[in-house]
């Protein structure tokens, strides 16, 4: 079964970005991914969903901030993530669109001053 790894979350101040990776341990390019995030408290939320084809599509909360690509070749998802705001503070995770791959540890993001 394919495993998911999260990585590149951090400590960033208001305004700032950081760059977020996902790697299958298989092939997902014929898979829609998308990426995930849940705060304290809340429910997981859909933040960027990417087709095979590199469709992507966001949340009003996030769009024109985030941007999602993948490098199928390297079983890959990217999401970046610019003008962070507090209220982007979470664990992000990637999976498919259905959820039907175990999920990753996640990655932490937190933005702070």
């Amino acid at each position: 079964q394919v495993r998911l790894v999260e990585s590149g979350g951090g400590l960033v101040q208001p305004g700032g970005s950081l760059k977020l990776s996902c790697v299958a341990s298989g092939s997902i390019s014929r898979t829609v991914m998308a990426w995930y995030r849940q705060a304290p408290g809340r429910q997981r939320e859909v933040v960027a969903l990417i087709t095979s084809g590199g469709s992507t599509n966001y949340p009003d909360s996030v769009k024109g901030r985030f941007t999602c690509s993948r490098d199928n070749a390297q079983n890959t998802v990217y999401l970046q993530m610019n003008s962070l705001k507090p209220e982007d503070t979470a664990v992000y995770y990637c999976n498919t669109l259905d959820q039907s791959r175990p999920w990753g540890q996640g990655t932490q993001v937190t933005v702070s001053s």
